[in-house]
């Protein structure tokens, strides 16, 4: 692809559009973030499992979740009491996994 071509899908991009994109690098950008979102694409879990498992607040992980259901990024299901959280875009996990890879090939 050429660069005036590049510039042109730029400017194709409307504004909410710009946005999504931003606020998803900026939910990657965080480490927190990061852990919670690769627990997650493991399989479901509860907010005290995942506060548990990476050694965090509870409030700690509940705040960061809200960020990322509000982006779409995860979402959950009720039983009972207890609200599980999953993935919910299998192409940010995809960029999430496959940078893992990136990161860790040497």
């Amino acid at each position: 692809m050429q660069d005036n071509e590049k510039e042109e899908l730029m400017h194709d991009l409307d504004k909410e559009t710009l946005f999504l994109v931003s606020q998803t690098f900026k939910a990657l950008s965080d480490p927190t973030r990061l852990r919670i979102l690769h627990m997650l694409s493991k399989g479901e879990h509860s907010v005290n499992d995942i506060a548990e498992k990476l050694n965090l607040l509870q409030s700690t992980v509940s705040h960061q979740l809200r960020f990322l259901k509000n982006l779409r990024l995860v979402k959950t299901r009720r039983e009972g009491t207890t609200i599980f959280y999953s993935h919910d875009d299998e192409h940010v996990m995809d960029v999430l996994e496959q940078t893992i890879e990136h990161c860790q090939h040497t």
